[in-house]
């Protein structure tokens, strides 16, 4: 049986510019995420055993997608750059499937919020 340490983190194409492994990371690790929240509401509402599996098996593959963009691009920037996808993704989700909404004054705070998560990361320190 082979041990956790000889799961190999997935590979990326030599060709591949830094800013682009790093947009495909957050793309893939929000997507997985919010399969996962989907998941385990589905979950907590029914108890479905599908739903379950499905939730951990989500996470279980993020942690490794996380673990191998670190090997290629900064904390920081993938993680920011994963909560603001996430984030945008689970209003949509809770939007078009759970039908709840977010009143416009507090849509505009979570815009404001998340440029400021964007801004912290993104923006050059001092030289």
């Amino acid at each position: 049986m082979p041990s956790i340490r000889s799961v190999p983190l997935l590979p990326v194409p030599d060709a591949w510019p830094l800013p682009v492994v790093a947009l495909v990371a957050m793309a893939v690790l929000a997507g997985l995420d919010l399969l996962g929240a989907v998941a385990a509401k589905h979950w907590a509402e029914d108890g479905s055993p599908v739903a379950l599996v499905g939730g951990v098996v989500a996470f279980v593959v993020l942690f490794w997608v996380y673990a191998s963009s670190l090997r290629y691009a900064e904390l920081a920037v993938v993680t920011m750059g994963w909560i603001v996808l996430l984030q945008v993704g689970i209003l949509l989700v809770d939007r078009l499937h759970f039908g709840s909404s977010l009143p416009a004054d507090k849509l505009a705070a979570v815009v404001v919020a998340l440029a400021a998560s964007v801004y912290l990361v993104v923006a050059p320190g001092p030289a």
